[in-house]
């Protein structure tokens, strides 16, 4: 591996794990729900400690103090007290002890003072957990709109296909606010996405339609032109080329015509097991110099029979075609995964795939390596395998195997 090559991948790599701490780091974060709650607690419980303290300090001052407070001082023979029409003032008590009356109205001051402040703290607790359950419901309904963005938006995002589900709206009703206005553009981007990918589809299939019919009209006019006596040995041999790049050619265009079809979700299904397909390819020989093994289990699914015959026809030829000419095998396996799924699961020999670089042997004519380039497929195999996989509900993944080759299983939702 080359220094470029190695420093790459090291930075990916680094990239890779500073984006799992950042996603870690975010996902211990609390909710804006719950951020929302504690904000407007703790304004309630900063509101309310404010007032008990404004109200601990004018009480104190409308109750007696001694005079080493500063407060109205008791002459002998005298009380400090609050009957009189004006509170404070010094009226003689008869024959009573001055100091021991004195003492008793500061015990009873600090014993108003501590009630003041124990039950003000009862008051401010009681006040603070109801003002959690009041925020906490009101950011509830505050958010709620903002939910259903959400929902939306992981429904889409969760389909089994990039440009499936385009056609749900959010459609949000109300004022028009923030979370409106937010809703309504996210509408305008889905309608945006929906009809650009209907296009393309669309697109696809017509002309792939239209480019079948030239095809076939050479083809035929190639054979007539092979079947004549006085064809010679030069022009059979090009006429044999012709149609053999025709043939590919028609390959190319039928197999974007399945891949424009298996991109639609599966409306009509019917019980299908994966287990006799896998039989019925242990029927058909191998090619030369390639040994096929097979192990079929019960697996199970529905789906649309075609189609679910080309996945597994698919995952066979990629597996033949991509192999080593002489000592190779490939070995086709079906069964259910502990979920209840079908699963079938296709490993051969071959050239090294590296692990970076497996995601993209799905996309539509991609093709890595030399030896990948000079075979005869259109690069679209395993595009098709996952297109028919996802439109049933389904996955493909890819791995590579130890020594050469792939290792690719297909799940399909159970019957």
């Amino acid at each position: 591996m080359s220094h470029t090559a190695a420093d790459g991948l090291k930075s990916t790599r680094k990239s890779t794990r500073k984006s799992t701490r950042k996603s870690t780091r975010k996902s211990s974060r609390l909710s804006i729900r719950a951020r929302f709650t504690l904000v407007q607690c703790g304004f309630a419980v900063l509101a309310c400690l404010l007032l008990l303290g404004i109200t601990y300090f004018l009480v104190g001052e409308q109750l007696p103090q001694d005079s080493k407070a500063g407060g109205p001082v008791a002459a002998p023979g005298t009380v400090v007290t609050t009957e009189s029409p004006e509170p404070g003032t010094v009226r003689p008590v008869p024959g009573g002890d001055t100091d021991t009356r004195a003492g008793h109205l500061i015990l009873s001051r600090e014993a108003a003072l501590d009630a003041l402040f124990t039950q003000g703290g009862v008051a401010l607790g009681a006040v603070a957990f109801a003002a959690t359950g009041l925020a906490w419901l009101v950011a509830g309904r505050l958010l709620r709109p903002l939910h259903r963005i959400t929902e939306t938006a992981t429904r889409i995002a969760k389909a089994p296909a990039a440009d499936r589900g385009l056609h749900e709206r959010i459609a949000l009703k109300g004022p028009a606010d923030e979370l409106k206005n937010l809703a309504d553009a996210f509408d305008v981007m889905l309608a945006r996405l929906d009809q650009s990918f209907d296009g393309q589809r669309r697109f696809i299939a017509n002309a792939s339609h239209e480019l079948r019919t030239p095809l076939g009209l050479n083809r035929a006019l190639i054979e007539v032109a092979l079947q004549r006596p006085t064809t010679t040995a030069d022009a059979r041999q090009m006429g044999e080329t012709l149609l053999d790049i025709n043939a590919r050619h028609e390959r190319l265009i039928d197999g974007l015509l399945l891949l424009a079809r298996s991109e639609r979700e599966v409306e009509e299904r019917s019980f299908v097991d994966l287990a006799d397909m896998v039989e019925r390819l242990a029927e058909h020989p191998a090619p030369a110099g390639i040994r096929l093994t097979t192990a079929a289990k019960e697996a199970p699914t529905t789906g649309n029979v075609v189609l679910l015959e080309r996945l597994v026809q698919n995952l066979f030829e990629n597996a033949i075609r991509y192999n080593v000419p002489e000592g190779g095998w490939v070995h086709v396996s079906s069964g259910t995964a502990p979920d209840g799924s079908a699963r079938i699961q296709v490993s051969n020999t071959g050239p090294v795939v590296p692990q970076y670089q497996v995601s993209s042997l799905f996309e539509p004519f991609r093709r890595l390596g030399a030896e990948r380039v000079r075979t005869s497929g259109a690069g679209l195999g395993l595009s098709i395998v996952r297109a028919v996989a996802r439109a049933h509900g389904g996955d493909v993944q890819a791995e590579p195997r130890g020594g050469g080759g792939l290792i690719v299983t297909a799940t399909l939702p159970p019957s």
